[in-house]
């Protein structure tokens, strides 16, 4: 195995460390771990045989889990105009508001099905959820939308503050 030098180690413990807190919300270890691992590394685009050597796994493992990445829109697949090899890419560059704020499809889907329950299920408590699940669905839309605009408004002065403090902080 290659030894990796002690920058490396620090960026594979991180993609360790917050992989962990994705597979613990409920994504799939390995898919945590690319997507992790997409984030923080520098490169823009990657091979899945670049990502399965950055992380020193299977290529097996690092194709089950682009596979998942791509069908949650968090992972673009392209290619690179100096290979045949499929490049991999994040969805966006705004990482978070795309996976938290532009979800509007999910919403729609489960905002569509619960409408369909309350238009063809008798009255009762089971079709009056379905009526508070529509109506959750649309708040959330309405909410998200706004909140895509504010958080466009704020991102740039937000990640600012946070380059400022760590340029500000003292060595470690």
């Amino acid at each position: 195995m290659e030894e990796h030098t002690e920058e490396r180690r620090v960026l594979l413990d991180y993609v360790e460390r917050f992989g962990a807190i994705l597979a613990a919300s409920g994504m799939q270890r390995m898919a945590a771990r690319v997507f992790t691992y997409l984030i923080v590394d520098d490169d823009e685009t990657y091979t899945a045989a670049e990502i399965a050597e950055g992380l020193s796994v299977s290529l097996a493992a690092v194709s089950g889990a682009m596979r998942e990445l791509q069908a949650a829109g968090l992972v673009a697949k392209g290619r690179r105009s100096s290979t045949r090899a499929d490049v991999y890419r994040l969805h966006d560059d705004d990482i978070w508001g795309s996976i938290m704020l532009d979800r509007s499809d999910f919403l729609d889907r489960y905002q569509d099905t619960a409408i369909m329950g309350i238009e063809t299920l008798p009255d009762g408590p089971g079709r009056d959820r379905l009526v508070q699940t529509a109506a959750f669905m649309e708040f959330m839309k309405t909410e998200m939308a706004v909140m895509r605009d504010r958080w466009n408004v704020r991102r740039e002065e937000l990640c600012a503050a946070y380059v400022e403090r760590r340029e500000s902080a003292p060595p470690r």
